[in-house]
């Protein structure tokens, strides 16, 4: 047996004006992809809507993938009959079988204007049918069922089986960013916020080999792989960030080793950010969530970078952000334990309104330019696809290291 399965895309998309066929083109395709290797077959297509058959057996692990298919509003597991009400009374009975509630509505989407029966219409008469099979009360607001019926040229649709998609725009729509991934809870939820707006995301992550063990780069890396759900491609780059740490703990006052580890990894990020073709770099930060996201130490920090900054969960809480990883699946994963360069040698009592001419004096004393490029040569490249492809092996990645001046702003 086969299954019919209808993905609406989000309604954003419908109001792009001049650019919404590029918005759903891409819309589409990435809807295309997330369905490989399920057999789904292309039945037919509106502006805002894929109609896929596929067979029964694949029907489960679909739902999973398009529950995480970024521009998908809603999907819904099909019945198609001919656009008769007879025919829809004869799905309608087939499918309350299998089914008991106690209220529910009928609503009814019109798309073919010459069908006989307004909208309204056909929800009177399908919902007297349906009370008179089931003797459950019709209720507008808060049903425990709601039936969704679809008009359409030669065929309708009835709705067994709906679930919610993502929202959200398709990844590449909105330029690339580059974002700093550490190993808390914050960094892969900024990633995946901007992900749903239609950036294609890089992800950097700073870590302490060989100071200290791997553990920190084997948690991004899962991480990754996760993410990767959404974006269908994605780029690690993994940055040794040791001896930085290093010198900057040989010439920083103690107090400011912090806010130094955040402006060298902004340089870092954005000379990558440049090779990537980004134009945007991204944090995890949230404002007076630590002593390094207070106001002042993000204007030090941000002071590094020529490239803007964007910081998604700046207005969020923690039990917010929380909350959001546990959805998007890299909660369990960021609360892994690890060693974050962050954390390494942080001082007891770290400065909470930094000022930019302490940190620029103490840069003075370091080789900023030897620093980064060192950084950039030991770092590890790897290339996540999805689904059902592994990481490029490490054998077939060289990350290319750039010629680059100062980055200070």
């Amino acid at each position: 047996m086969e299954t019919l399965v209808l993905v609406n895309l989000f309604h954003e998309l419908a109001l792009k004006g001049e650019n919404r066929p590029f918005f759903l083109r891409k819309a589409k395709a990435h809807v295309r992809e997330a369905l490989k290797g399920t057999a789904a077959r292309l039945e037919a297509e509106w502006p805002m809507a894929l109609l896929f058959r596929l067979p029964q057996e694949a029907w489960l692990e679909a739902k999973e993938r398009l529950k995480d298919t970024l521009g998908v509003e809603g999907f819904a597991r099909v019945l198609r009959t001919p656009p008769d009400l007879k025919a829809l009374e004869a799905a309608l009975e087939e499918t309350l079988k299998r089914e008991r509630f106690e209220s529910f509505r009928i609503t009814a989407k019109r798309s073919d204007k010459t069908f006989p029966l307004t909208s309204p219409e056909i929800e009177r008469l399908l919902g007297a049918f349906v009370k008179e099979k089931t003797g459950a009360r019709v209720q507008l607001k808060g049903a425990e069922r709601e039936l969704v019926v679809r008009i359409l040229p030669n065929a309708a649709l009835l709705e067994v089986e709906r679930h919610p998609g993502p929202g959200g725009l398709p990844p590449g729509v909105s330029g690339k960013v580059v974002a700093l991934l550490s190993g808390g809870i914050d960094s892969p939820v900024a990633a995946y916020r901007l992900m749903r707006r239609g950036a294609e995301v890089v992800l950097v992550h700073f870590h302490p080999f060989p100071l200290l063990s791997g553990q920190s780069r084997e948690k991004a890396k899962a991480i990754a792989e996760r993410l990767a759900r959404f974006q269908h491609r994605i780029t690690l780059h993994l940055v040794p960030f040791s001896e930085v740490q290093r010198q900057i703990i040989l010439e920083a006052p103690k107090a400011y080793r912090v806010v130094l580890y955040r402006r060298y990894m902004l340089r870092i990020a954005e000379a990558i950010a440049k090779e990537e073709g980004a134009l945007a770099l991204a944090t995890g930060d949230s404002l007076g969530q630590v002593a390094s996201q207070t106001l002042e130490n993000l204007h030090v920090v941000n002071q590094a970078a020529t490239l803007p900054v964007f910081r998604p969960l700046i207005g969020f809480d923690k039990m917010e952000i929380k909350a959001e990883a546990e959805r998007i699946g890299t909660y369990a994963i960021s609360i892994l334990p690890d060693e974050e360069c962050c954390t390494l040698f942080a001082p007891k009592h770290p400065v909470t309104r930094a000022q930019l001419s302490v940190a620029l004096e103490t840069e003075s004393r370091l080789d900023t330019e030897r620093l980064i490029a060192l950084a950039l040569e030991g770092r590890e490249v790897v290339r996540y696809t999805w689904p059902g492809q592994k990481p490029l092996p490490k054998a077939q990645e060289k990350a290319p290291i750039m010629e680059h001046g100062p980055l200070d702003g």
